[in-house]
C-alpha cells in the first residue's frame, strides 16, 4: 500500500474478524514470520482471526525512506488508518505491543467507533518515563554511532534472561531490519511519545498485560496505563522478556487470548474426558516425553518443524500448562501418557 508517496508492507493471515498489531520498533514482516517463536506466538494469539500486521516507515520490506515529518504519533495513528482503510476494515480489534501501544491507545481514543476491543502489551503512556535522560541519551548515541554495540545492547535489553546465541540472532536481525541512523530515530520517537491525555478517552474494553520484571519497560508503567484507562483489566505476569514470543510466550498468550477468545470451565482441563488430543498430538506428546526436541519429532513423524511447533503449541493450550515439561508433568496425571 502507499502512505505519505512511499510503499508500506503489510501481511494479512490466517480467516475471523480483524485483529491489527500497530507497528513495533523495528520490525520486518518477512524475517519476523520465518522465526519460529514468533509464528507460533501469533498463530496461537491469532487463532479464529485474519491478523494484520506491517512494517512501518524507514524499517523491514516497507520503503526505507524516513523524514523528520514521519516522526509523530499523528502519522502513526494516521498509519494505522490507512492499513484499516486498505483493507477495507470497518472495525478492529487493535493488539498493540511496546511502543505500537501509543498508536493503538491513541487510535483506540480518536477513533472509538473503529475499535472494538484494545489489547496492550508492554504498552507505556509516557516515554520519558522508561528510564533517565542519561540512559536514554547513552542508548541512542551508542545505537547511532556503533549499531553493532548497539543492536546487541538493545538485545539483552529485550531478551531478558536468555542465551547469548538468541540475543546474537536479535542483534543480527535488528541491524537487517533497520540502518542504524533510522533505528536511533525512532528510538527517540518512543522516547517522546506521550498519550497520557488519551488515555481517559479510551472507552474501548481494555485488556493491558505487562511482565513483572520486563527490562525494557518497567512493570510500573503498565500499571500506570491500565490505572489511566476506564474500566481497563491489568493482567501481571512473571518474566523479565520484553518481547512476548520470548520466554514463557504461554503465558502472554493465554492472557490475551482471555478477551479474544475465553474459554468455557470445560476446557481448562480439568479432567481427561475435556482434554480432546487428536492421535497426531499423543503421537507428539509421546515423543516430548521421551525429551525428543521439534527438529527431532519432525524428523521421527516425517513432518516439517513449523507443523511440529503448532502440535506443541497446543498440547500446552489444551492440557493449560505453559511449558513442555509442565504439560508431560499434566499429561502423565491424566493418565494420557
Amino acid at each position: 500500500m502507499q502512505f505519505a508517496g512511499r510503499r508500506v508492507a503489510h501481511a494479512v493471515t490466517g480467516d475471523g474478524p480483524p485483529l491489527v498489531a500497530p507497528a513495533w520498533w523495528v520490525s520486518h514482516l518477512e524475517f519476523d514470520w520465518g522465526d519460529q517463536a514468533f509464528r507460533g506466538f501469533w498463530e496461537s494469539v491469532g487463532d479464529g482471526y485474519t491478523l494484520v500486521r506491517y512494517d512501518r516507515l524507514g524499517v523491514g520490506m516497507s520503503d526505507r525512506d524516513v523524514r523528520d515529518e514521519d516522526l509523530t504519533l499523528d502519522v502513526d495513528v494516521a498509519l494505522v488508518g490507512a492499513v484499516l482503510d486498505e483493507l477495507g476494515l470497518q472495525k478492529v480489534a487493535l493488539v498493540g505491543g511496546s511502543s505500537g501501544g501509543c498508536a493503538a491507545i491513541a487510535f483506540a481514543a480518536r477513533f472509538p467507533e473503529r475499535v472494538d476491543r484494545l489489547l496492550l502489551y508492554g504498552a507505556y503512556a509516557h516515554g520519558s518515563s522508561i528510564t533517565s535522560p542519561a540512559v536514554r541519551e547513552a542508548i541512542v548515541g551508542t545505537v547511532r554511532s556503533h549499531w553493532g554495540l548497539g543492536s546487541r545492547l538493545l538485545a539483552d535489553i529485550f531478551l531478558g534472561d536468555t542465551t547469548g546465541v538468541e540475543q546474537e540472532r536479535l542483534a543480527r536481525y535488528q541491524r537487517a531490519a533497520a540502518s542504524p541512523e533510522t533505528a536511533a530515530v525512532l528510538l527517540e520517537l518512543i522516547y517522546g511519545n506521550d498519550v497520557r491525555s488519551e488515555l481517559g478517552q479510551v472507552r474501548t474494553p481494555t485488556l493491558v498485560v505487562h511482565r513483572r520484571g520486563d527490562r525494557a519497560v518497567p512493570y510500573q508503567l503498565g500499571r500506570e496505563l491500565a490505572a489511566g484507562i476506564p474500566k481497563a483489566t491489568l493482567i501481571p505476569l512473571d518474566g523479565s522478556a520484553h518481547f512476548p514470543w520470548a520466554g514463557d510466550s504461554y503465558s502472554v498468550a493465554r492472557a490475551l487470548r482471555s478477551v479474544l477468545a475465553p474459554e468455557p470451565p470445560a476446557r481448562l482441563a480439568a479432567d481427561p474426558a475435556a482434554v480432546l488430543l487428536s492421535g497426531r498430538e499423543r503421537e507428539v506428546l509421546a515423543l516430548i516425553a521421551r525429551g525428543l526436541s521439534d527438529r527431532e519429532i519432525a524428523e521421527q513423524l516425517v513432518v516439517s518443524q513449523h507443523t511440529v511447533h503448532r502440535h506443541v503449541a497446543n498440547i500446552r493450550h489444551k492440557l493449560g500448562r505453559g511449558t513442555r515439561t509442565a504439560a508431560v508433568a499434566e499429561a502423565a496425571r491424566l493418565g494420557l501418557l
